[in-house]
């Protein structure tokens, strides 16, 4: 996206910034990845670790899809949606955010799931504990559906009908640095513009 969350120091901080890390006055923080792995007749097919969300959705021309999902074994709901996006953390001000999703703070142990205009309007994002494991199916009956799964908006792979995507918290995190002086509530009102007007800033 625009509004760049990851990076907190503007051009005009950058080296005054830069020296102060180089002294070591900086914080390093953990923030969690995601790992999936997409299953195609029981064999994995795909496997990778993101930051931000995991986003499963039609192509440009590709009807409703049809996607089945459980959530440490037990069976949650099925969504018939333009797609559904999990993200972490970090990605909760991304693409889920847009979605109607809640931002969550970086140090919260939560995933967010949040479907892309549900049929159904009563199909809301939902957060669960990191320690969750995810199943999605699609169960879009047309073989012929153009359905991908996209990785942090970056990378993407075509599904198949029958096709599962596992997802889980990695076993590692990626270590950020954060800059000297800064802080999350400053810098939600800095790019969502909380506290004031928008008209100046968009």
């Amino acid at each position: 996206g625009s509004l760049g969350f990851l990076t907190e120091t503007t051009l005009e901080d950058l080296y005054p910034t830069l020296e102060q890390v180089l002294n070591g006055k900086c914080e390093i923080e953990n923030r969690m990845l995601l790992n999936a792995e997409v299953l195609r007749d029981g064999k994995r097919i795909e496997n990778f670790n993101v930051l931000n969300d995991i986003v499963i959705n039609k192509g440009a021309l590709a009807r409703i899809v049809n996607l089945e999902v459980f959530v440490d074994g037990q069976y949650m709901t099925s969504y018939r949606a333009d797609g559904l996006i999990i993200a972490s953390p970090t990605g909760s001000t991304a693409y889920s955010l847009s979605a109607g999703g809640p931002i969550i703070h970086p140090s919260m142990r939560a995933l967010v799931l949040s479907p892309i205009c549900p049929f159904a309007l009563t199909n809301r994002p939902i957060v669960i504990p990191d320690s969750s494991s995810i199943k999605v199916q699609l169960t879009t009956r047309n073989e012929d559906e153009d359905v991908r799964v996209t990785l942090d908006g970056q990378t993407g792979y075509s599904m198949k009908s029958g096709d599962i995507l596992e997802a889980k918290k990695a076993d590692t995190p990626v270590k950020l640095v954060q800059a000297p002086g800064k802080n999350y509530y400053q810098l939600l009102r800095k790019k969502l513009h909380w506290g004031g007007t928008t008209e100046n800033n968009l």
